[in-house]
């Protein structure tokens, strides 16, 4: 027998429902958690339909609608919790449908894999499963791939449904204080040139948060002690963890770098992940708590970038001879129960424009929840105040002072999260580097 697969039966539900609702084929994504010796599976959502005129010329199963889909849901997911395959709900002949869930297994993987900007783990799982429903019989076919293996053939799994999958899960939770500068190429860059640049300084911020000191509760474990070691055995339980940047990777040597501008992020993130109950190891807890720190501030930035570059465009033409200033809200994170038994959430971001029905709105398009407003957790961030913008009198070059490398309070208590666009026209500035 291949790789096993506890489910949670509200997923059986679920699936279920969509067999007697849909005439056609149906895709959707399968979400949880893989472990090395099984993965569990807590919720699952169909991929929503595009519009009339596009489905009446489109196939069902379009690759890309159901990849976009999966990049969309990634990012809504906290840290512990991750799209783990696909499955498709269809009459056809599970042997004419393995191509395609081939094809969909590897490209979901390889979009949301694009936008991580942590390295791969020695331990990380790397099989990607596959579901197909046979809408009248209800047979189900499961099987997996492994997608580091361009060609890795299927291997069948087994599909166990069982209920309160996630009931005893523990909570790990950290507010970490950000705040990181990022060169940006002038204003004749590409914006393929300006997200390189951006993906890279991000990365270097990365890589001080995968090197941090990782406490537990105010004690630093070691890596293959387990977290529930000594505790009751299925009970849930919730943890406070500090990440603390040592002294070697806050100062930086300073560099010249020609450039036309910086984005400079500053504020607090909540950061939270989830993890099963089959005997985890701090090692994994330290892994998915850091992982989803990147993620959730990587995610907010990349979903303003596209109003940035708006904002630059309309600077067109405008004057060059002064440093302009301008700063904008990065969206905060906001929490909704996952509707099975346990303390697993999903979450989204709100922009300081939107109210909450946007958000409810989206939990309904992208994961296929039914959540009223007050189900929303709204008290793990606030908004962030924005300063006025404000133009001062460019520096030359030869007064450009050095910044001294900065050496930040490594935890922050602040619930705010902003973001700073400095657009300057000077040609040289002084940053902090790798």
């Amino acid at each position: 027998m291949g790789r096993g697969y506890i489910v949670e039966d509200a997923v059986e539900g679920y699936l279920s429902k969509l067999c007697e609702q849909q005439a056609g084929p149906v895709s959707g994504l399968l979400i949880g958690q893989s472990s090395a010796q099984r993965a569990f599976v807590v919720m699952a959502t169909r991929t929503p339909q595009r519009d009339e005129s596009a489905a009446a010329t489109g196939n069902p199963l379009d690759k890309e609608w159901v990849t976009e889909h999966a990049r969309q849901v990634s990012r809504m997911l906290p840290g512990g919790l991750s799209v783990l395959g696909v499955f498709i709900i269809s009459d056809a002949d599970a042997k004419d449908t393995l191509t395609t869930l081939r094809q969909l297994a590897f490209a979901v993987e390889t979009l949301i894999s694009s936008e991580h900007l942590w390295n791969p783990a020695d331990d990380d799982v790397t099989d990607f499963v596959t579901l197909q429903v046979n809408p009248k019989t209800r047979k189900t076919v499961c099987r997996t791939f492994d997608i580091k293996d361009p060609k890795s053939m299927a291997k069948p799994a087994d599909w166990k449904y069982q209920s309160g999958v996630c009931s005893s899960w523990s909570t790990v939770s950290c507010c970490l204080n950000v705040d990181m500068l990022v060169p940006l190429p002038d204003k004749r860059a590409s914006t393929e040139n300006m997200d390189t640049c951006l993906k890279e300084g991000l990365k270097l911020w990365a890589h001080q948060i995968e090197s941090a000191v990782f406490l537990i509760d105010g004690k630093k474990l070691p890596e293959d002690s387990e977290l529930t070691a000594g505790q009751r055995r299925n009970v849930r339980q919730a943890y406070t963890t500090q990440l603390l940047i040592t002294s070697d990777d806050q100062r930086l040597p300073d560099v010249v770098q020609q450039c036309g501008g910086s984005l400079s992020v500053r504020g607090a993130v909540h950061s939270r992940a989830y993890l099963h109950s089959n005997k985890p190891k701090a090692r994994l807890v330290e892994k998915l708590l850091k992982r989803d720190v990147v993620s959730t501030v990587t995610t907010r930035v990349q979903m303003l970038l596209e109003e940035l570059q708006a904002e630059e465009e309309e600077k067109k033409g405008s004057s060059k001879d002064k440093q302009h200033t301008e700063q904008f809200n990065l969206p905060r994170r906001i929490f909704c129960p996952v509707k099975v038994p346990g303390p697993v959430c999903v979450c989204d971001y709100q922009f300081s424009d939107e109210g909450l029905s946007e958000a409810t709105d989206r939990l309904k398009e992208m994961l296929d929840i039914d959540a009223a407003e007050e189900d929303l957790d709204t008290r793990q961030e606030m908004t962030a105040e924005i300063l006025k913008s404000h133009v001062t009198a460019e520096p030359t070059v030869e007064t450009v002072k050095v910044q001294e490398p900065k050496n930040n309070t490594y935890i922050g208590v602040a619930m705010a999260t902003a973001v700073t666009l400095l657009a300057t026209a000077a040609s040289m500035l002084y940053l902090n580097d790798n």
